[in-house]
Order: structure tokens, then sequence, then C-alpha cells
């Protein structure tokens, strides 16, 4: 199972970047910023699993991506991947990190998120 703290070690040594915290009603939202545009290309939330379409009310920890958007269908097929929550669905998708086995299986997708979001 893929972790925040996994997430969030692989873009501070890949990216340099650090996650910044912007709301305090949420204050467990945490935001990957490009650090000369501070634009996002990451989100990880903590959500019900409801939000996602799934059984149960249970806080699960998923990692919004920007993709690009021809990949946004055939990447829905995959196990953990779902359409956006709270993001533009025709652009982003959420990972359900309790789904995901390795950081290898989101490595690419956090690369292509923060190329498409410079």
């Amino acid at each position: 199972m893929v972790t925040r703290e996994k997430v969030f070690a692989f873009v501070e040594e890949n990216y340099n970047v650090t996650p910044d915290y912007p709301w305090k009603t949420y204050s467990n939202y945490a935001a990957l910023r490009h650090n000369n545009n501070e634009k996002w290309f990451g989100l990880i939330m903590d959500i019900t699993k409801d939000k996602l379409g799934l059984t149960g009310y249970e806080k699960i920890d998923v990692l919004n991506l920007k993709v690009r958007k021809e990949f946004i269908g055939p990447l829905r097929q995959k196990k953990g991947i779902y359409q956006a929550y709270h993001m533009d669905k025709s652009n982003w998708v959420s990972i359900n990190l309790s789904e995901v086995n390795s950081m290898n299986q989101i490595k690419d997708l956090v690369a292509e998120s923060y190329e498409l979001t410079m």
C-alpha cells in the first residue's frame, strides 16, 4: 500500500517539493505545488470512501493528479483510479492510495501531472 508519506518523500526527492496545507478547515489536505509558479500538480486528501462511489464511510487517502484527456478513460479502468473528486473530471483523476501496491504504479502519473501543470 502506498501512503501519503511515501508520495511526499518521492516528490521531495524528485521535484524538491514539500506539501503545503492551504485550508484550516481541511488541515489534512496537502497541496503539491511547483516551486516556480505555485500551480498544483497534486493534491492529497483524506475523504470518505463514498465520495469515490465505494461502499462505506471510512476515510481513505486519495491523490489527485492531472492527466492527458486521452488517457482518462483507460486509466479509470485500472484498480484504484477513479473519476476525480472535487476537481475537473475531464483532466484529473483520484487515486485511492490504499488500493495501490507500490509507488512504481503512480510515479509516471506524478511525472505527467508535474509536466502538464508547468
